[in-house]
Order: structure tokens, then C-alpha cells, then sequence
């Protein structure tokens, strides 16, 4: 079958399911195209059910600090397979919940892996699809590792598929995976290791508080190793033997955490004359392919395109919606793109580190410490907490934020909002927050 359309979308996650369904809104034919179940890595692979497990360990975890302080729950433990079946209670009706919905809007959708056959043209099954736009949404995939016994790997959406767990997990790569995941599977009784190429992980976040969330998951019995790259995987039944240099690592699952790429190899962008890299198709400001007018990229497949977290697929979904809708004249602004690791407790960060805000020239002030023994910290028992915030010297505009600590993850949004409206540490300290509060401790925070 051959079907002309307006707008034929790869992919149905946040970038795609917002550009597909605004323009339907506006009476443009629309079609959906993904070979996984419908509703993207967020909802069904990544930071939801992700989220659902970190709560349950979060609330152990909480437990665990607070005994001999009025809490007695001796026999508290994660059961994991139950913890599953409620993780699934959210997953499970995403992708039937998410093909109604295209079938209500009148949203045609095809299941199967998309090939462009042409600049506007592209395959799927037994079908051409040809649309007066192209909007690649198609999401990323694991890195490759390139090195021997990497089909013993075991990705992170299979791990959230996990019905019981090991005794013994290995984490490659040294990011937000390997942290978040470790977390969580020493909560729930695995002995666990994470295996980092780099003398520093989790590279986006302030390396001061890095370095205390690593001195912390040590202290958890996690087995943290930095520069030591992963060179091959051996064994069988699952009883693995990890080698780096001379050095061997044995557990019962190897995880990647590595890293993750555009999902683009096999869509045959040459076909359409689309040009891209490693980091994603080649875009302009306005997230149009440089090299054919009738695509757009969003997401994790646009090169440049912010980092890679969900609320920016969502912007860049909008993004494209209204240039596509009322031609080009919307650009991606990421000032204030806050993004956390939700270890436990979690890591945030908001705006500029020192490094970078000295290659840009800037004359700045470093507000941090360590807020352990702080109230917040200490009503609940958690004394791995810090900060640091950068005041542009003479105007006193918050440049950046790091926290690490209780609330970390929702403290940061305050800060979020203060560097993309350029606000000032007088603005933020003449607030009235609520007490006790993170929020109210802000004022500590900016010196």
C-alpha cells in the first residue's frame, strides 16, 4: 500500500507522541511508525518504571536510617518480584493506551522498523508511506562496547524486565545506569560493582559532589572502580568472569551502562539524503535536517539537541510542531535544564559548573558546603548532603546549582527556575518558603 500524508513521525516517545498529536489538532493526515511498543523509552524502558522501583527502595532505605529513632521494622526487605508486578501496574497498559489514543486523534500507526526509500518516502512491512514532512523521534539505543562476549551483556530495560535478581551484578560504564541501578539492587540484597573507563563518573554532575556520592555508594558496599575499562566477558550459565587488564571481575549479570546513541543505524537516512553522526541527525536551529527540508529530528535523534532526558524531547517536540505548523521560527533555549540522578539520595544539578563558567569568562562567586548536619538532613537521618551555587560576581544571578541530598531531585527545580529567569540570590532570599522546608534552607545556600 501507498499512503500520502502530511506528517509521517519515526517513533511514538514524548518527542514523537507531541508532535504527532499537535499536528492532528490542526487537521494536518498524520501517521506513527515504531517497531517497540508504543510510548517510548521514558514510560515503558527508562525513568518511569525506574522511578517506581527507586521509590520502594528509597522508602527502605528510609527505614533502614531511622531505626533506633522510633522506627522498628526488623523484618523490612524489598521483595523484588512483588515490586516487579507493581512496577507493571504502570507499563503494561502504556502501549494499548497509547494506540487508542493515535486512533481516536485519527493518527494512523504502523508497527515495524521505518526505512527511507526516498527524501520523503519511507517503508514499512508492505507500506510506503510518503509525508510532505519527516519527524525522526526514534529514540536511542544502548552504545555499542565492541568487545569480545558482548552478547553475555545484559541491557538496562531487560534489567527492568528482571523477575528476581542475582546475587551479584556488575554495572559497565560509570553513568547514570550503572549509579541509579546499583542504588537499587544494593537495597534489594545484591552485592554489586560498578566498572568506569574515566577517573570520574557521572560527568554532567559537579565533580566535588560526585566524588562525596562516590565516597558514599562505597560506604553502601558497592564496589566502585574508575579508570578500569571493561575489555571482555566470559563464561556461561550465568556465572560471568569480566576482565580489565590483568584484573577479573566475576558476577552473575554484567549490565550495560555505557552510554547510549541515536537509534538511527537502519533507518538508511542515506536513501533520504539525510545527513548524520554518532550524536544524531544533523539539524539547524530549528531542529530541520541540514541536508533535506522535509525532515526534522527531535530528541535523542538531533545532534546538539540538549542532553538526553525526556522533558527535552518534549520541548523539542513543541518546537517542532509550531515550525512545522507556522514555519520556522522557533529556536530550542536550554537555560535551566535541571537533571538528576536518582541514586539515593539523589544528585542535581542546574546550570553551569566552575569549569564551564570560567571558560565562559565569567566572574563568579562559589557558595557550598557540606548541609549533613543540617535540620533537613538530620530529621530524616541522612547525612550525604551537600551544595554549591555559583552568584555572578556584581549582579549576584544565580549561575548554576548542585545538590546532593534528601529532595535533592525536587529542591533543584527551584534553582531551575531562578537560571533560566536569571534571577538573583536577593530575589530567592526575599521569598517567604514554607518551614521547614529544602526550599527554605535556599537562603543558606547563597551566602
Amino acid at each position: 500500500m501507498h499512503k500520502s500524508l502530511d506528517l509521517v513521525v519515526i517513533g511514538t516517545g514524548a518527542a514523537a507522541a507531541t508532535v504527532a498529536g499537535d499536528c492532528r489538532a490542526a487537521g494536518w493526515s498524520v501517521a506513527v511508525i515504531d517497531s517497540l511498543p508504543f510510548g517510548g523509552t521514558c514510560m515503558l524502558r527508562g525513568c518511569d518504571p525506574k522511578k517506581v522501583l527507586v521509590g520502594a527502595a528509597d522508602l527502605f532505605d528510609w527505614m533502614r536510617r531511622m531505626r533506633g529513632k522510633g522506627i522498628v521494622a526488623p523484618e523490612a526487605h524489598i521483595d523484588w518480584p512483588e515490586l516487579m508486578r507493581f512496577k507493571r501496574t504502570f507499563t503494561g497498559p502504556v502501549p494499548q493506551a497509547r494506540e487508542d489514543s493515535f486512533a481516536r486523534a485519527g493518527i494512523a500507526a504502523f508497527h515495524g522498523r521505518a526505512r527511507f526509500t526516498g527524501p520523503r518516502t519511507v517503508a514499512v512491512g508492505g507500506d510506503t508511506l510518503e509525508g510532505r514532512h519527516i519527524v525522526i523521534a526514534s529514540g536511542a539505543r544502548p552504545a555499542p562496547l565492541g568487545i569480545p562476549g558482548e552478547a553475555l551483556i545484559t541491557y538496562s530495560d531487560q534489567f527492568l524486565e528482571s523477575d528476581r535478581l542475582p546475587r551479584t551484578i556488575l554495572f559497565v560504564g560509570g553513568g547514570y545506569i550503572a549509579f541509579e541501578f546499583a542504588h537499587l539492587a544494593a537495597r534489594a540484597g545484591v552485592r554489586t560493582a560498578i566498572l568506569h573507563r574515566g577517573a570520574r563518573p557521572l560527568e554532567r554532575f559537579d565533580p566535588d559532589l560526585v566524588a562525596r556520592l562516590v565516597e558514599h555508594t562505597r560506604s553502601l558496599g558497592i564496589d566502585v572502580e574508575l579508570q578500569t575499562p571493561v575489555e571482555a566477558i566470559e563464561g556461561e550459565g550465568g556465572e560471568l568472569r569480566v576482565r580489565s587488564g590483568v584484573r577479573t571481575f566475576e558476577a552473575q549479570m554484567a549490565v550495560h551502562a555505557a552510554g547510549r546513541i541515536p537509534d538511527l543505524n537502519d533507518l538508511d537516512l542515506a536513501a533520504a539524503g539525510v545527513e548524520w553522526d554518532k550524536h544524531g541527525v544533523k539539524v539547524n536551529e530549528y531542529l530541520r535536517s541540514v541536508s533535506n527540508p522535509a525532515v526534522y529530528a527531535a530528541g535523542d535523534a538531533a545532534a546538539g539537541g540538549g542532553a538526553p532526558l525526556t522533558p527535552v524531547a518534549g520541548y523539542h517536540g513543541r518546537i517542532v510542531s509550531a515550525n512545522l505548523l507556522q514555519g520556522d521560527h522557533r529556536t530550542p533555549d536550554y537555560a535551566g535544564m535541571a537533571s538528576t540522578v536518582f541514586t539515593i539520595p539523589p544528585l542535581a544539578t542546574v546550570g553551569l559548573q566552575e569549569e564551564a563558567a570560567r571558560r565562559a569568562g565569567l566572574k563568579f562567586s562559589v557558595h557550598h558546603g557540606d548541609s549533613g548536619n543540617w535540620y533537613s538532613s538530620r530529621r530524616v537521618n541522612e547525612p550525604c548532603a551537600g551544595y554549591k551555587v555559583l552568584l555572578e560576581e556584581g549582579t549576584g544571578r544565580i549561575l548554576g546549582a548542585h545538590l546532593l541530598g534528601d529532595q535533592a531531585a525536587e529542591h533543584i527545580n527551584l534553582f531551575a527556575l531562578a537560571v533560566r529567569f536569571g534571577l538573583r540570590s536577593s530575589d530567592l532570599k526575599d521569598i517567604l518558603f514554607a518551614y521547614p522546608t529544602h526550599a527554605s534552607d535556599t537562603q543558606y545556600m547563597l551566602g
